[in-house]
């Protein structure tokens, strides 16, 4: 009686934070250790780091990993998937609005045009992205080799096949270098491999039933859970992928998305609490724009499942082999190149989705000075998308 109590006040805890925690990965772990180390006594500060290590190794959004993570270890499966359930289900919700709203916008003809600053904004914040994940993980010469190359290559050819080879590709070169780590000593590793089979057996059910029926939700579904099994880096790594399989390369299947509107609700993900990987819902509701509110609530609902329980399955699986895997040095070393991947992938996305903008002296100026003001400042996010859509209105 007393252990279900305590869960249920972990719940409210986590109901609380997916209110509250705005800024992204990095600002989410430090309200993390607030409410549930500092405050809630959960876990100790060592299991919380411990805990977002091990996330940062798997593919999918780390903080959203971390926190599943703290319900895993506290209360297994069930507390894990209603901890995941209760932390994305505000942003996902809004998101899901979001682009419903934008949607009957273009369909009745209403301009967007009180979108217009936020759209070089969203720039900016890709823009600061990558400057963060690079000053944080990118700390050798090999690793700004491998930023600049992921980069470049990444701009050359953007297409939704490439990312993921630069990324492995990125991973399998530095763990050449797994000497430089020192040797740990290796403990029997017993792998429990049913949710790696179950991570597995949904993505390859996913791809049959949707190359099967060509039922859009399925395929939306099995689109966002392989980009969720291979983002490493949180939602702005997200950002390239979808932009290069949802607006440069979409699908006859649905209805595309435009650039215009792709800015517009990566910005506004930004001024949301919680995970930024609810960007997917409101892709889904604009894919299936064709089939009603309806529809696009269902295409909204398939889509953030999708990118959500890949990472999930995977902390599931790992969190018990984590002890033995971490003493493997090719894995600590691959780290390197994949941290440096991302960045590369990150600032190639900025300079791609602000091309088609207009190269106006304005959008300059609102991408910089989005810049600036995340850089140089300590204004919230959501406060810097509301002031961009304010003077949307007014201008």
């Amino acid at each position: 009686m007393i252990q279900r109590i305590r869960y249920r006040v972990f719940l409210r805890e986590v109901a609380y934070l997916s209110i509250t925690c705005f800024g992204g990965p990095q600002a989410h772990i430090a309200h993390f250790q607030h409410r549930l180390v500092d405050i809630g006594k959960y876990i100790s500060e060592g299991e919380l780091i411990e805990l977002n290590a091990l996330c940062q190794v798997l593919p999918g959004p780390t903080s959203t990993q971390t926190l599943t993570a703290i319900g895993y270890k506290l209360g297994g499966p069930n507390l894990a998937y209603l901890t995941l359930l209760l932390w994305m289900l505000p942003s996902v919700v809004i998101m899901t609005v979001a682009g419903i709203a934008i949607s009957l916008f273009a369909s009745q003809n209403v301009s967007l045009g009180f979108t217009k600053f936020i759209q070089p904004m969203a720039v900016g914040f890709i823009a600061f992205a990558a400057y963060s994940i690079g000053l944080k993980t990118v700390r050798t010469k090999a690793g700004v080799v491998i930023m600049l190359l992921a980069a470049v290559v990444s701009f050359i050819f953007p297409s939704p096949f490439i990312l993921p080879f630069i990324l492995l590709s990125a991973g399998a070169l530095t763990a050449l270098k797994y000497r430089a780590h020192p040797k740990e000593e290796k403990v029997k590793m017993d792998v429990p491999w049913s949710n790696f089979l179950l991570w597995a057996g949904v993505l390859l059910v996913a791809a049959a039933l949707g190359g099967i029926t060509q039922a859009l939700p399925i395929k939306l579904f099995e689109n966002f859970y392989r980009n969720g099994s291979l983002v490493f880096g949180g939602g702005q790594v997200l950002a390239p992928l979808l932009h290069s399989e949802f607006v440069q390369y979409a699908k006859p299947l649905h209805h595309p998305t435009s650039h215009q509107e792709f800015l517009t609700g990566y910005a506004f993900v930004q001024a949301l609490p919680g995970p930024v990987f609810s960007f997917s819902s409101y892709l889904g509701a604009l894919s299936m724009r064709d089939y009603g509110i309806s529809g696009q609530v269902l295409g909204a609902f398939m889509s953030a499942a999708g990118v959500f329980l890949p990472g999930t399955f995977l902390v599931f699986f790992v969190i018990r082999i984590w002890e033995s895997l971490k003493k493997f040095r090719p894995i600590r070393a691959s780290l390197e190149g994949l941290n440096a991947a991302n960045t590369g992938l990150v600032a190639a996305a900025a300079v791609l989705l602000f091309q088609p903008l207009d190269m106006s002296i304005l959008n300059f100026s609102f991408a910089f000075g989005t810049f600036s003001l995340l850089l140089f400042t300590k204004i919230p996010s959501w406060l810097v998308i509301v002031l961009g859509l304010v003077l949307g209105v007014l201008l």
